[in-house]
């Protein structure tokens, strides 16, 4: 059953292959034997087997949509109703949300069927998920190596087939990034297109939740029920959802892609380079029409991006003080030392390197030096995008410089890993959708080819990664031990 995508187990529940309770008892029975990746931090069994039964009366009844009884994982981040929500950090790790994220309603209201919470960087902040609390995840096609973050639980669990599909969240590159690294389907949708309703704030304006998944088809199914404008969110965008699976198979013949020279530069791996090329050539095949291109800004987006994010994760975090939920210090002699015993126990090292960096660049007289030159190179980064998109349809290149690296191989070095983002992160800044889909192997490890499209193209981009998908078998593949 776990070899199946999405799509495919829909339709064996409609037709009673199978149940959802069987179903849900093969994954759970996949993630007790697969403890050793470390994908989940907390799995929600019992409550699992109770909506598989539910589910599985719904579809009797013939009121189920496409997710009913599907087993699905939820990010860490994500607040969960009576199920603990800790953001992977210690701070959370006594705390049990409330209420449901808007992306987590909706979900459990189509009737999918939630196995557990993933783990993941802590409040979203690394590429590698090594700063959890809860520990490093390994990436299947490799324990060795890293599975990308922060969404690593997520992207892990897909690639293991722990889960059918999960959830993810991107800020700088964090759905994509950990999907190139563990060669699955990734997609981070325009900002504002997913509600961040319950969805635990990093970078208020950056953070935009996103499928994973194996295939761009299952993708469009995932997306379909998580999009959609929300009131209680202030940044959600009232517009309308189109319907994701309908134009799937839409030929691409005349289709202009654009390759940025700034992507293919000196610091991408020559590997990579080759393989890229390789699956560019597939959309040559396929129509479409390819176009060198020039966005001289890219190169100001990890400086501009390292301003912007640390300073709203500053802001952000310091809800986190010991008195309403979470961490607290014992015996606080007063209130700062409430303060600062309990930030201090509580948050990890990268975590108070971005609330440093990030209180810094907002402080009195380097505010202006700092994050308002941050915001208008951002503005020049998002005009790069606008003039290239009004000259094709869509941009092409790397998700990542190389393929997974080593365990601990860039801890000890912020800025080399800061830099495995270089090709993310200014999509971010700009506000645009994109996607990483699997395009080949390097030495036995998944490479990832991005997608970007223009604002709410969703749509189009699942219909590029949906074509590619149809002649190449690269997502097809399961790392060994896995299968």
């Amino acid at each position: 059953m776990h070899t199946k995508t999405l799509k495919e187990l829909a339709q064996c529940l409609r037709s009673g292959e199978f149940s959802s309770l069987e179903l849900t008892q093969a994954f759970l029975n996949r993630i007790k034997k697969h403890q050793d990746l470390n994908a989940y931090i907390t799995v929600t069994e019992e409550l699992a087997l109770q909506n598989a039964k539910a589910a599985d009366a719904r579809i009797a009844s013939g009121n189920a949509t496409v997710l009913t009884g599907i087993p699905i994982a939820q990010k860490d981040i994500f607040c969960t109703l009576d199920v603990k929500t800790t953001c992977g950090s210690k701070m959370l790790d006594n705390f049990t949300a409330p209420y449901n994220a808007t992306v987590v309603e909706k979900l459990n209201q189509a009737g999918a069927v939630m196995l557990g919470k993933l783990n993941m960087d802590e409040f979203a902040m690394g590429s590698s998920n090594e700063t959890s609390f809860y520990g490093v995840v390994k990436n299947p096609w490799n324990i060795n190596t890293v599975p990308g973050g922060s969404s690593g639980g997520s992207a892990a669990a897909v690639a293991a087939r722990l889960t059918v599909c999960a959830t993810g969240t991107d800020t700088g590159g964090s759905i994509r990034q950990p999907a190139a690294l563990c060669g699955i389907t990734g997609l981070k949708p325009t900002y504002g297109r997913i509600s961040r309703y319950g969805m635990i704030a990093y970078a208020s304006s950056l953070d935009q939740g996103g499928p994973m998944t194996r295939n761009a088809e299952d993708a469009a199914i995932l997306l379909q029920t998580m999009a959609g404008f929300d009131e209680k969110d202030s940044t959600s965008v009232d517009q309308p959802v189109p319907d994701y699976s309908a134009g799937l198979n839409a030929p691409l013949k005349g289709l202009k892609i654009g390759l940025p020279k700034e992507f293919f530069g000196s610091g991408l791996n020559s590997d990579m380079a080759a393989t890229l090329e390789i699956a560019i050539n597939e959309y040559k095949k396929l129509g479409a029409e390819i176009k060198e291109i020039s966005m001289p800004n890219l190169k100001l987006a990890i400086p501009a991006y390292y301003v912007i994010a640390p300073a709203e994760c500053s802001a952000n975090l310091s809800r986190f003080d010991g008195v309403r939920y979470g961490y607290r210090c014992d015996n606080p002699s007063d209130l700062a030392d409430l303060y600062t015993r309990s930030r201090g126990e509580a948050f990890g090292k990268e975590v108070k390197r971005r609330i440093l960096m990030g209180t810094y660049a907002l402080s009195a007289g380097y505010y202006d030096a700092y994050y308002i030159k941050a915001q208008k190179i951002r503005r020049l980064i998002s005009d790069d995008f606008k003039n290239a998109l009004a000259d094709v349809d869509v941009i092409m290149g790397p998700v990542t410089p190389t393929t997974a690296f080593g365990i601990g191989e860039k801890m000890d070095d912020p800025i080399e890993m800061y830099l495995s983002d270089i090709y993310t992160i200014a999509i971010n800044l700009a506000g645009l959708p994109a996607m990483s889909i699997p395009a080949g192997f390097i030495d036995g490890m998944p490479v990832g080819l991005q997608i970007i499209g223009n604002y709410f193209a969703e749509d189009r981009l699942l219909n590029l990664a949906h074509q590619f998908q149809q002649v190449t078998n690269w997502h097809q593949h399961s790392p060994k031990g896995f299968e």
